[in-house]
């Protein structure tokens, strides 16, 4: 598999690269059960088939696999949705049904820490509790809390290597078929756990960006301290910063971090993790990255970016570049969307000078890379 993702990052690069030095890619240190989030969907694996609970059925907008033997996740994760899956069947709860909007269950959400084993658990619905029979009240809502109340002490008699830092209830009323909160309650604990990565603790929410394979991003942000190099003296721009790892991971070593994520409740955890972590050189600024650049007085010395899928917005590239610093790092999950920016980053005037791939996303056919590009001297 390392042989095969090597070669199509090599292959893609080269198409768009003439003269780079290409290190390889480097493994993970775990190839299973290394996932430290799920989100699994309610629905049935046939039309007006039984519940299921797990992952779409591929080229399927509505068939549901039932995942209870994964083996990208840790075992805990398994158990847990088993439990969920039998808990709500047995009550004969039905799922939320996309194009109706209709129905009650939506989503399972599953986050856990591979180094301590703290496990955040959050079921989505929607908010219609007319779907229980019986209230008194006639909205359904006491229904709803005996229901959640059996499904969370069902899942703490679980016997799990792991254990719970939360179990959380989620209104999702939306109707985009995503995992987002209009509502949130804690059924049990609290709304987060910490992560350790690099000797660095980080605080873990539902919704917060965090790098899917906890090991393996430490491999990847290693590569990332190599490719910066000696940062005494300098600020460092890190941009799409998620909650904060790459700019904590750098700060020791930095002058000033200033990141920019426009995910508010990502931004507010780097804040968190950044006070925890002792580190008095870092300011995280929620927005566009586009936008928040005008409003930024400071100048750096250095950028990394580590974009979305989709690559940098077209019009948020070209102010990057106006920087004019001498070393960008990028980080990348999505080889075609690098290599599309790689292109305009030539044009203005940058050469890639080195790039690891690190595989992150063992048994998947998805890669991370690290790039390393130089300003060429006008």
């Amino acid at each position: 598999q390392l042989k095969i993702k090597a070669e199509q990052v090599k292959g893609l690069i080269d198409e768009v690269c003439d003269s780079y030095e290409f290190q390889g890619i480097k493994g993970s240190p775990i190839y299973e059960g290394y996932r430290n989030k799920m989100e699994f969907s309610f629905g049935d694996e046939y039309k007006e088939g039984p519940l299921a609970l797990g992952m779409h059925r591929r080229g399927s907008f509505y068939d549901i696999v039932t995942t209870p033997e994964c083996r990208i996740v840790h075992p805990d994760f398994c158990q847990i949705l088993e439990a969920t899956l039998e808990y709500f069947s047995s009550r004969k709860i039905g799922y939320y049904r996309k194009l109706q909007h209709t129905g009650y269950l939506r989503h399972l959400l599953v986050r856990r820490a591979v180094k301590t084993g703290e496990i955040l658990t959050a079921l989505v619905t929607s908010g219609q509790t007319e779907v229980f029979a019986g209230d008194t009240q006639g909205d359904g809502r006491a229904q709803e809390q005996e229901l959640l109340k059996g499904w969370m002490e069902a899942l703490k008699e679980l016997p799990l290597e792991g254990s719970f830092a939360g179990i959380l209830h989620i209104r999702n009323d939306s109707l985009a078929d995503v995992v987002q909160s209009d509502e949130t309650r804690i059924l049990y604990g609290q709304d987060f756990f910490y992560e350790k990565l690099l000797g660095l603790e980080f605080k873990i929410t539902p919704f917060s960006f965090f790098q899917p394979n906890s090991k393996g991003a430490e491999v990847l942000y290693e590569t990332v301290r190599e490719y910066i190099g000696d940062i005494d003296n300098q600020v460092v721009f890190d941009l799409f910063s998620g909650t904060g790892t790459i700019g904590q991971v750098l700060a020791p070593v930095a002058k000033k971090v200033i990141g920019v994520e426009i995910i508010e409740e990502a931004v507010e955890a780097a804040k968190e993790n950044a006070v925890r972590n002792g580190l008095s050189n870092c300011r995280f600024i929620a927005g566009d990255v586009f936008k928040v650049l005008d409003e930024i007085e400071e100048k750096p010395d250095v950028i990394v970016l580590d974009p979305p899928r989709d690559g940098i917005h077209p019009k948020a590239l070209p102010k990057i570049l106006n920087y004019g610093v001498d070393k960008i790092v990028y980080i990348s999950c999505k080889m075609t969307s690098l290599a599309r920016d790689l292109e305009m980053m030539q044009l203005a005037g940058y050469r890639v000078e080195k790039m690891t791939a690190v595989d992150q996303f063992c048994e998947t056919v998805h890669v991370e890379v690290v790039c390393c590009l130089h300003r060429v001297n006008s």
